[in-house]
């Protein structure tokens, strides 16, 4: 890799960071549309990805290692010099990069961005870091260090304090690149772990043994499979057959569950109903259905899903509703830093009223499978107890372990699915969620 293009990724880097962390923009939506990151060739971009997701998932510590090597224990001006340091740590402590081109090319990034006076302490700052960091590093506490303290505490509150630390760890890990097939009869022509170099997981999904542009992959453009954590694929499957039947997706962009409800209603009369509020994102849900030839069978609605009423009642209603995230830091690790406990409460309130509205939506014996991919479990176990108790006219339907390839740890006492990012950990862990099925009277 030559200098320029090498510093050219750092500033990529720095740009998606300044985005993610001052301006609150969720990265897989910032990656999604910044310009400079897509137009980077495979090795630089994985190299951009990858340093974005260090500093990201261990920025709480980064800062840590920051105030310690400082000889004045002050903030720093301007702010932006703290995401050119995290760029820094992250590939002299966290990275494969050895500590002279890691330190040279983030003081060149600092000089880019119109840093220059502040060269010098970089560079002062990255030296000491690179000399000392690792013997500082182990001596921290690496769970107390990383994960922000209203998250942990709601953890323990949870799952108790050894529960906790194992779901922080697990949290801390890098995610592999799970793909769900669409099954058709293309599809079935080719040797799909082998043609993708990927590993066949219990509960149905592959996963991809090696990163890159997924676009690129053989399948992708014909619509035969599409990235899928192998956790978000189970709650479509555990509607039962579905042929003929007309099913909603709330809350349905950018489509990978409606994807799987479309290919279960069939051909014949069955449906999806896809609703979203966002139009941007129910553009891409379009495309996709396009991509995957499920255009026919799914109709878009762009709407509120704690107010839309369909004309009439249906057979399924598919919620995944709006959440903290926390079980998806392994691939989202701006999570920690783009929400706080105060979120909690109102998106747990958003939670209620889409619920009780989806209830609204089903014709009798109809089944509502109701999931989130948070960890916290006023999000989940909490929500649908409350909710049985103010909707006497739904009763659980117990998940069963052979529903989910007799993975019994997943199942809760109640019936409910509680995946915790450590389950599956030999195979590379899981996605957190929760998933609970109930039908109406």
């Amino acid at each position: 890799m030559s200098e320029d293009k090498g510093l050219y990724t750092r500033q990529v880097a720095y740009k998606v960071l300044v985005e993610v962390l001052s301006q609150k923009n969720p990265l897989d939506q910032t990656l999604a549309r910044h310009k400079e990151f897509n137009t980077l060739e495979g090795r630089e971009r994985n190299l951009a990805r990858m340093i974005i997701a260090t500093a990201l998932r261990r920025k709480n510590q980064i800062d840590k290692l920051i105030a310690r090597a400082q000889d004045k224990k002050q903030q720093l001006h301007p702010s932006t010099i703290y995401y050119v340091l995290y760029i820094g740590v992250a590939q002299l402590l966290y990275m494969d990069v050895p500590d002279h081109a890691a330190v040279d090319v983030t003081v060149r990034l600092a000089e880019a961005e119109k840093m220059e006076r502040q060269k010098g302490l970089i560079n002062a700052l990255l030296r000491r870091i690179g000399r000392e960091g690792k013997g500082w590093l182990a001596a921290m506490d690496d769970v107390q260090t990383t994960i922000p303290q209203w998250l942990l505490e709601q953890w323990v509150k949870d799952y108790g304090l050894t529960e906790a630390a194992t779901i922080s760890a697990a949290s801390l890990k890098e995610a592999h690149i799970d793909i769900t097939l669409k099954e058709n009869k293309s599809s079935q022509k080719l040797d799909w772990p082998e043609t993708l170099e990927a590993e066949a997981l219990p509960l149905g999904s592959l996963r991809l043994k090696n990163g890159g542009n997924v676009m690129e992959l053989e399948g992708f453009k014909e619509g035969d499979w599409w990235v899928q954590d192998a956790s978000a694929a189970i709650p479509a499957k555990l509607f039962g057959d579905l042929k003929d039947k007309t099913v909603i997706d709330l809350c349905a962009a950018p489509g990978g569950k409606t994807s799987q409800l479309a290919a279960q209603v069939g051909r014949g009369s069955g449906r999806v109903i896809a609703l979203d509020r966002s139009a941007k994102r129910m553009e891409r849900l379009t495309e996709n259905m396009t991509r995957m030839g499920f255009k026919q069978r799914v109709e878009v609605v762009v709407a509120d899903g704690a107010l839309w009423v369909p004309p009439e009642p249906v057979d399924a209603v598919l919620l995944d509703a709006p959440c903290s995230a926390t079980g998806t830091i392994r691939r989202h690790p701006d999570v920690m830093h783009l929400k706080n406990s105060q979120d909690i409460h109102r998106l747990n309130d958003l939670q209620t009223r889409l619920l009780e509205n989806a209830a609204k939506m089903l014709k009798s014996g109809g089944t509502l499978i109701y999931c989130t991919c948070s960890l916290q479990k006023i999000e989940g176990e909490q929500q649908i107890d409350q909710f049985l108790v103010n909707n006497p006219d739904f009763t659980r339907k117990a998940i069963t372990a052979e529903e989910v390839a007799g993975l019994s740890n997943i199942v809760t006492k109640d019936g409910d699915l509680r995946i915790l990012p450590y389950h599956l950990a030999n195979k590379g862990g899981m996605d957190g969620f929760y998933v609970a099925r109930l039908v109406k009277k």
